[in-house]
């Protein structure tokens, strides 16, 4: 028996307002499931991206001198020197900032001398000695790492105007100073127009910063951090990080009275904390989207199932003229077909429409239509497997319900 898809837009036309509401529920689940799915791809990016750093086997340990006798400098070569000697650490560093921290300290270079504002390329800032790259597992892939006498004192208000030190940049920073070759050996300008001399240049790493323009733009500076906001950054053998953590926590609390231990925590704690957001929001999106096709699938389901209860007599009728079970699943997929169709189209212009609204609204990157493309595959196939089951049912119903007159 051939199938006539005039009488079945006639039936929808008689009893649309529930076809028109379930299209609109479908086209409102496409849209926001397209858009959540692709967000939620670039939480995950973000979540699982390279870090370019050994954080797996890094800490970090927070501290603050309170009294008048706390002498930093002495206090730095005694803690460095006893946590460089533990059994199972690879290296130990003094830093300015954490990596995957959430915060930090940045700065800009001029491309060139002259001091154009039109030169100037932002970057996230470490401040570490010699022990820094090793610590942090940063890979050297030009010129060179910094040398012990290289390394210079804390910046002081009555040292500021000295030369800056040398520096070693990331391949994305070393592309933004120097597009046109290696940045080794080459020179950048400070905030005060003063030369800087590029060492070397390490593989991207992401910096304290979550933000993306500081992401891989990072340097290292070869001098020591300012006493306020300095931490022990300490890189250990893989497996001993905790252990390490607890005793060298314990011995720092003991070894000197005149500072106090604020915390101790492993890498990955931090970088928890810095994208708790962005874990938060694909759990979130992924728990809405779930449910708004289980919603989507029960009122196409709904709808099915209310057309059969009310054409009972209508189906017996066409059983009785001829028509196979089949024929009968066939009309109700191909009716609940054009529902879900129509809904799709209406929920492809919806999901365009919000996409550039978010990428505008929030500088993220346009929509992958294919993304769309596999929502409409989605949305369609679990449209027809909700009306699977209404549509056997509706086959099941006897030739002779069309002689019942009531």
């Amino acid at each position: 028996m051939s199938l006539n898809v005039r009488p079945i837009l006639s039936a929808l036309l008689r009893n649309r307002t529930g076809a028109v509401l379930v299209a609109l529920q479908i086209a409102l689940a496409l849209a926001i499931l397209v858009n959540a799915a692709y967000v939620v791809k670039q939480r995950i990016d973000i979540l699982t991206a390279p870090t370019g750093v050994d954080d797996h086997n890094m800490f970090a340990i927070e501290f603050e001198g309170f009294t008048q006798r706390y002498n930093f400098e002495a206090s730095l070569n005694e803690d460095l020197t006893y946590l460089r000697g533990l059994d199972g650490v690879v290296s130990a560093s003094a830093a300015n900032n954490v990596p995957e921290g959430g915060g930090g300290s940045s700065f800009f270079f001029y491309k060139n001398p002259g001091q154009n504002s039109s030169d100037t390329v932002w970057a996230a800032m470490y401040e570490m000695d010699e022990q820094g790259l090793k610590t942090l597992g940063a890979h050297l892939i030009a010129g060179r790492a910094f040398r012990k006498e290289e390394i210079a004192p804390p910046m002081t208000p009555q040292n500021e105007l000295r030369p800056f030190p040398p520096v070693i940049v990331t391949e994305a920073l070393a592309q933004a100073l120097f597009p046109d070759g290696n940045a080794a050996g080459k020179t950048t300008y400070d905030a005060l127009g003063r030369p800087v001399t590029v060492v070397g240049v390490v593989a991207n790493m992401q910096g304290p910063y979550r933000q993306e323009q500081y992401k891989q733009r990072v340097f290292f500076a070869a001098q020591l951090p300012k006493v306020f906001g300095l931490v022990y950054l300490v890189r250990t053998k893989p497996g001993q990080r905790d252990t390490i953590m607890r005793i060298a926590t314990e011995h720092l609390k003991k070894s000197n009275a005149d500072r106090v231990i604020e915390a101790t925590r492993s890498i990955d704690t931090y970088r928890q904390r810095t994208y708790q957001s962005d874990r938060i929001t694909a759990i979130v999106l992924s728990f809405v989207t779930c449910l708004l096709i289980a919603v989507a699938a029960l009122g196409i389901f709904g709808l099915a199932t209310f057309n059969v209860s009310t054409r009972t007599k209508q189906i017996g009728t066409r059983r009785a003229v001829g028509a196979r079970k089949r024929d009968i699943v066939r009309h109700f997929l191909v009716e609940n077909g054009l529902i879900t169709t129509a809904g799709i189209i209406i929920g492809c212009a919806l999901a365009l429409g919000v996409g550039y609204g978010l990428s505008v609204q929030y500088n993220l990157p346009r929509l992958d239509l294919y993304y769309l493309v596999g929502g409409i595959v989605l949305l369609w196939v679990i449209g027809q497997l909700a009306a699977w089951q209404p549509a056997r049912r509706a086959a099941t119903v006897p030739p002779s319900v069309a002689t019942r007159t009531a």
